[in-house]
């Protein structure tokens, strides 16, 4: 990884929450690498006294050590905000109405609730604050729709979004980041699996065939996987017919 580029990208930063005008810096520190390094960048580009770190466990968190030795490291401002109560209270009140409709609750909505709840925790700080909120996704996930629409895919920008797996490992360590959680194994801190037990394939594999049009043993499933989600890379849909010009009297 060129130092040219992390310092570009810190630059950006520095130019866009100037034009912004924002108070600060707020991101979602789940203990992995995307936030861990985008934090790093928000503190190098605006100061750690204007980067806060929320932790929104859901019951247990597993990486909540690594989360909190992130924010430590960086020595940035961190709260913890549990989310269970807000889960619960979700998933507790749409049961009923399924039940109406002869449906049950599926891993659908139990595992896509809870990366909502967690951004719509960091903007209801960020809002009061006069913050922005930073999201952490890189390009690996976002081509395979490894991500929770209207959660974890939203933010108001994001730094690392240009940048596959491997290569936001590369700007972690020219970073200076400790070794042991830049690299370590990838997960959702939801579902007990890591992201590439949950993909079927890796993300070396995957970076492989983005970066350099290597089309590995998986190639199949990375390609199928990239068609089905191809709603999560889109805005919302929207009818664009003939419609009548609103500035005709």
């Amino acid at each position: 990884m060129d130092d040219k580029i992390v310092n570009d990208i810190v630059e950006w930063i520095v130019n866009y929450t100037k034009t912004a005008n924002t108070k600060g810096v707020v991101l979602g520190m789940s203990g992995g690498k995307d936030s861990f390094v985008c934090a790093k960048l928000c503190v190098n580009a605006i100061g750690k006294d204007n980067v806060l770190g929320v932790i929104m466990p859901n019951g247990e968190m597993k990486d909540i050590s690594d989360a909190v030795e992130s924010c430590e490291f960086l020595g940035i401002r961190y709260v913890v905000v549990p989310i269970t109560d807000a889960y619960n209270d979700v998933i507790n009140s749409i049961t009923p109405v399924l039940e109406k409709c002869d449906k049950q609750l599926n891993s659908v909505s139990t595992q896509n609730t809870p990366p909502r709840l967690r951004m719509t925790t960091l903007y209801a700080i960020a809002g009061s604050l006069g913050y922005l909120v930073a999201n952490t996704s890189n390009l690996s996930e976002k081509m395979v729709g490894y991500t929770t629409k209207w959660g974890d895919n939203v933010g108001d920008f994001a730094p690392l979004i240009n940048f596959t797996k491997t290569e936001v490992c590369e700007i972690g360590i020219k970073l200076g980041l400790p070794y042991n959680l830049v690299y370590k194994t990838p997960s959702d801190g939801l579902s007990g699996m890591s992201d590439e037990q949950k993909l079927g394939f890796s993300y070396d594999e995957l970076d492989s065939y983005i970066r350099n049009g290597i089309k590995g043993e998986n190639f199949d499933k990375i390609q199928r996987t990239h068609n089905v989600c191809a709603h999560k890379r889109k805005g919302i849909a929207s009818f664009e017919g003939n419609l009548p010009n609103m500035f005709n009297e």
